[in-house]
Order: structure tokens, then C-alpha cells, then sequence
């Protein structure tokens, strides 16, 4: 494997911006596509047990009900696709053993010997209130949606993350009410419109000597 250079990586940060105004027009071909949605799939979790989900929404008819429960944001409907990313409410025993199983077959390990972790796992995710679990669970969901954006935009891919949206509504349309899985935050990918005005808007961040401290 090659690492791209320094100089590329930050140009493609620089570059990325919160999209407000997506060309409709323009789509991401579905080898671009599949590609980004392998880096959701490939995104670390705590102890590998990847309580999410990722709903790709296509459906026309469905993207206008959608932004009508996210305040009217035009990206929801004129990106190229969006992606709503919903976080497991709880992880459970059963969800553990096929995490291991999972383990366990990929790497060629005789299942016996994962016992430990499993135990381990489940002493630590079994001390959780239900609240604390969801909001453990959350907090990894915004890895997946970082890791998403960053991947887009080394490929020159816009995105824009949509947390002004009424979750509850977005889990009756999907229907996931009910299914143990509950929206947090949604991401529109596609290709900007040349009329956005916030393109080439320079990024206000802090000096590294603000936030970062080296000791």
C-alpha cells in the first residue's frame, strides 16, 4: 500500500466543507459509491461489536418525506445519496456471541479461546445502565459518520452531516421504530452545486497552539 503524502491529505481537508448546495444532477458512480460505504463497514468500534446501522436511502418518494422532517434542508433530497446512520440501542448476549463467532471464523480461532473476551465483554457491557449503553453506543456512531467524510473527501466527494432532523420521524419512515436500532444523524454525499456560496468560504479554525498541547 502507498500513504498519500501529507500535502494531499491536508489539501483534501481543507478542501472538505459542510456542503449546503448539491448539484442534483451529478451522481457518484456506484464503484465510488460502494467504496465509501466499504469505509463505514471497516470502521473501528469499541471491542470490534459495530452497533450500528447504515441505511442508504434511494427511494425518491422517501428522501422528500424525509426532508420535510429535517427542517427543509435541500441536501437531503439533492444529494446524490444520503445516508442515515442509526445506533443499536443495546447490545445484548446474543449480540456479543455472534461478534465472537464472527471473530472466531474470520481469523481461524478455535472458539474456546475467544471465551475470555466474550466474558470480559459481557461483565463490562452488562454494568451498563440502559442509558449509558446508548450513549457508549452513540459516541461510536460518530466515528463511522467522521471516518465517512474523511474518506469522502480524499475522493473528492462532498458531504454534509445532518443532525437537524427529527430522529423519532426518520425511525417511523425507515421503519425502525421499534426494531432496536434508532436514528442519530444523518450524512448527504454527492458533488457540490457551483452556486454555493459557502465553497470557497476560508475555514475559521484555532491556531494548533490553542487546542493542541504537546507535553
Amino acid at each position: 500500500m502507498n500513504p498519500i503524502n501529507t500535502t494531499d491529505l491536508t489539501a483534501a481537508l481543507q478542501w472538505r466543507y459542510a456542503t449546503k448546495a448539491f448539484d442534483s444532477q451529478k451522481k457518484i458512480d456506484s464503484t465510488t459509491l460502494e467504496a465509501l460505504l466499504e469505509t463505514l463497514r471497516l470502521t473501528p468500534s469499541s471491542f470490534g461489536l459495530q452497533p450500528w446501522k447504515f441505511i442508504v436511502v434511494e427511494n425518491p418518494a422517501l428522501r422528500e418525506q424525509l426532508r420535510a422532517q429535517s427542517w427543509n434542508q435541500p441536501q437531503v433530497t439533492d444529494a446524490s445519496h444520503l445516508i442515515v446512520l442509526a445506533v443499536k440501542e443495546a447490545v445484548t448476549v446474543n449480540d456479543i456471541s455472534e461478534w465472537i463467532n464472527c471473530l472466531a471464523l474470520t481469523q481461524q480461532t478455535p472458539i474456546d479461546q475467544l471465551a475470555p473476551l466474550q466474558g470480559m465483554i459481557q461483565q463490562f457491557t452488562g454494568a451498563m445502565s440502559a442509558d449509558d449503553m446508548l450513549h457508549w453506543n452513540t459516541r461510536q456512531l460518530y466515528i463511522a459518520l467522521g471516518q465517512l467524510m474523511t474518506c469522502a473527501a480524499l475522493l473528492e466527494i462532498d458531504s454534509c452531516p445532518l443532525e437537524g432532523i427529527s430522529p423519532a420521524s426518520y425511525d417511523q419512515i425507515l421503519g425502525l421504530a421499534g426494531s432496536g436500532y434508532c436514528t442519530k444523524v444523518a450524512c448527504a454525499i454527492g458533488y457540490r452545486s457551483g452556486l454555493d456560496k459557502y465553497a470557497n468560504a476560508p475555514k475559521a479554525r484555532f491556531p494548533q497552539e490553542k487546542i493542541i498541547v504537546r507535553m
